[in-house]
């Protein structure tokens, strides 16, 4: 790390010539760790929203699980129909919310990394991309947290324009966007598996039909 970077990443950093200087001191940039360590508790934040919101649904699924069981044994194939088309539609969000979930929390411990190692524009090339798919995958349910998303994004991308003007660091957009498309998948995939472990099946004669509204 140079001694630039290291001013830059702990403390204010001194102006190179008489204009950097003067701009200092009439608005002195702020250091970048303190300002990381900002973005993961505000991503910490969001996780926590997302953690409340899964949790809701999982309530409303298991409520109308049972009413589909209900109608079920009563031979209600109309009921049943509904619920069950209802029920696709709670655990599709609950998919996306679960997988918003896991790819924040990658994205978070990256970011805690970084305050560690310095290298933030290799690490938040990524980061920055993975939020930009979790903010418009959560725009149709959670509106609220998009606005939110888009506000740390802005931030990130802020910081790492400014880490690499300031270190000299490149980046490579290439393993940026592979880097990213592996977080997102590995938090699909999981995403996945816990919505599978967590949510009951439907009754077999109605798992085609709720298979087919959540395609």
């Amino acid at each position: 790390m140079s001694e630039r970077f290291a001013k830059k990443w702990e403390v204010a950093p001194e102006g190179d010539n008489f204009v950097n200087t003067i701009r200092d001191v009439v608005q002195p940039a702020p250091p970048l760790k303190p300002r990381l360590d900002f973005a993961a508790r505000q991503l910490d934040i969001q996780i926590n929203k997302l953690d409340q919101a899964n949790e809701r649904f999982t309530q409303k699924d298991k409520a109308l699980f049972a009413k589909l069981v209900a109608a079920y044994t009563e031979h209600d194939q109309a009921h049943a129909n509904i619920y069950a088309t209802e029920l696709a539609e709670i655990r599709k969000m609950s998919r996306i919310i679960m997988n918003a979930r896991l790819a924040l929390d990658q994205i978070s411990l990256r970011i805690k990394t970084i305050s560690e190692l310095g290298d933030v524009c290799a690490m938040l090339g990524p980061c920055i991309g993975v939020l930009r798919s979790v903010r418009n995958g959560l725009g149709g349910v959670l509106p609220e947290a998009e606005g939110e998303l888009n506000d740390i994004g802005n931030m990130l991308s802020g910081l790492m324009f400014e880490a690499g003007t300031t270190s000299g660091m490149s980046l490579n957009f290439d393993n940026v966007n592979e880097d990213a498309a592996k977080i997102l998948s590995e938090a699909a995939t999981i995403a996945e598996q816990r919505v599978s472990a967590n949510f009951p099946d439907l009754p077999p004669g109605l798992a085609n039909a709720s298979n087919k509204t959540s395609t």
